[in-house]
Parts: C-alpha cells; sequence; structure tokens
C-alpha cells in the first residue's frame, strides 16, 4: 500500500505541470520549399487575451497554439514591459530590430540589440520589455502550445537562460566550417543544440555583401529567417526572384538547393535536423 501512495504522488506532480520534461531535441516534421516575405507575414496578438496590450505575432512555420514546432515574430511597441510570467515551453529568440530586456523582475536592464540572441526557459519567471522606437524579435519553440502563465505556476525543467549581446557572439570563418564547400568570407555562430545525428541545431550564417551562390539542404528539416540585411532567393533559376528582407523566412525540403544573392551584409538564423552545404 506505501508504494502505490508514492507512485499515485508522484503521479499527481506531473498530472499538476510543475514538472516538464527538457524542451525535445529533433523535430519529425518534414520541411517543404516554401518562402514567407515579410510584407506576407500574417499578424495577429501573442497573448489574444491582453488584445492589444499584448505583443503582436507573425506566424512563420507551425501554429504556436498547438503542440507542434513553430517559428514567429514579435513586435513590441517601445516602452513595453510585461509583468512578471512563466511560459509552459522553452523558447528561443533572437532580436530583429530594436532593443529587447528578457531576465528576472529584480534584474539590472540588460538591452540586448538587434543581431543577440536569448533562451527562456520553460516555467523560469521573468519579464519581457522593449526599449527601441521599433522592436522586433523571431522566436522558435521545439513544441506547444506557446502559453503564458503566472508566476505561482513556476517550476525548474532543469534548462537554464541564456543572454548573449550581439558582441559576444563566437564567428567562425569559413576554414572551420566543415559544410561551406569553398573558401570564402561566410562566417557561422553556433547558438544551440547538437550535431549528433538527426539532432536539432541552430546558427546564424553570416554571409558577406555581394554573395552569389547557394545554400544546399541535406537534413529532413530546414528553417531559414533573415535577421539583418537582405537577400534575393530562388530555387531554381526558372522561378520569380523573391526579395527576402529581415523578418522573412525560407523553407527546404530535403536535397533542395536555395539559389541566393545579397547586396550587403546579411545574416540568416538556421535551423535544421543536419547539416547543410554553402557554395
Amino acid at each position: 500500500m506505501k508504494n502505490i501512495l508514492i507512485i499515485l504522488a508522484v503521479a499527481a506532480v506531473f498530472a499538476s505541470n510543475k514538472i516538464t520534461a527538457q524542451t525535445p531535441t529533433t523535430d519529425d516534421i518534414k520541411s517543404v520549399n516554401e518562402v514567407v516575405t515579410a510584407d506576407n507575414v500574417e499578424w495577429g496578438w501573442l497573448n489574444p487575451l491582453r488584445g492589444d496590450k499584448s505583443p503582436a505575432a507573425g506566424k512563420l512555420w507551425g501554429d504556436r497554439t498547438k503542440n507542434e514546432p513553430a517559428g514567429f515574430l514579435v513586435k513590441f511597441k517601445k516602452g513595453f514591459s510585461s509583468p512578471p510570467h512563466i511560459h509552459n515551453i522553452t523558447y528561443r529568440g533572437v532580436v530583429i530590430k530594436g532593443l529587447l530586456h528578457n531576465d528576472d523582475e529584480n534584474a539590472e536592464k540588460q538591452w540586448l540589440p538587434a543581431g543577440s540572441y536569448w533562451q527562456q526557459p520553460a516555467g523560469e519567471a521573468h519579464i519581457t520589455a522593449a526599449d527601441g522606437e521599433d522592436n522586433m524579435a523571431f522566436l522558435d519553440i521545439q513544441e506547444g502550445p506557446y502559453l503564458v502563465k503566472p508566476t505561482s505556476e513556476a517550476f525548474d525543467n532543469g534548462e537554464r537562460p541564456v543572454n548573449v549581446d550581439k558582441t559576444n557572439l563566437v564567428w567562425l570563418n569559413a576554414n572551420d566550417i566543415q559544410w561551406v564547400s569553398e573558401k570564402s568570407n561566410v562566417e557561422t555562430a553556433f547558438l544551440w543544440g547538437s550535431h549528433k545525428e538527426n539532432q536539432l541545431r541552430a546558427t546564424l550564417l553570416k554571409l558577406p555583401a555581394g554573395f552569389n551562390g547557394s545554400i544546399k539542404n541535406l537534413s529532413p528539416n530546414f528553417r531559414a529567417v533573415v535577421i539583418s540585411g537582405g537577400l534575393t532567393h530562388q530555387f531554381s533559376k526558372k522561378d520569380a526572384k523573391a526579395d527576402l528582407r529581415p523578418g522573412s523566412y525560407f523553407g527546404a525540403e530535403e536535397n533542395a538547393t536555395s539559389l541566393i544573392s545579397t547586396e550587403k551584409e546579411t545574416v540568416l538564423y538556421i535551423r535544421s535536423n543536419g547539416d547543410f552545404e554553402v557554395k
């Protein structure tokens, strides 16, 4: 009887959502060839219950209201500051425009400029604030739905918050990157994940001004978001060119090649289940 009571008590704790497993490290959804330009993003409210007091949210892929991976943009008004809260799932973010702060409510403001990266663990109490005239970030989740909950439901899922100012990113040149097939001024900065087979990982890819080449996806899942700069994109020379400004997205199916050209230095956030080849 004692053992049965212990089992029931543990089950009750899990059922209360106070304990949540760590973020999934794989993504079984196969990506497809698709493009979403910044002008064609579908916008709504990040927290519909708060209406226009909430940041705006724009869909890039997936559905953040369901239990699936998703990528979306978030716009914040100048001076926005959320009440202390938690999320039921972990998310990762990259600042595209403005200045953002994401930390404990009592922490001194650390304003992250465009190009910076942060990770917010599930269950961790925090606030989010914005201080630029125009503030936008890209958020990446591996599971859903993306929910906002009170700090009274806080829990520790074993992950820890990360805030990396763009000046603290570590960039590697092409000679250090196995999947860049030719020497160039291409650079990469690893953000999160694992390079083990079939494991999710994300990097920032920096393409120089005047780049004219291709990115070939070698894995079942490949998604790229323009963080800064801009590029023209085609899946083949027969396709019309798409102009992708910051906030734009393209996905690619396995073994698909994206033809890329840039006029100015451009940074992409690339999330994949494996390698990709830059030429």
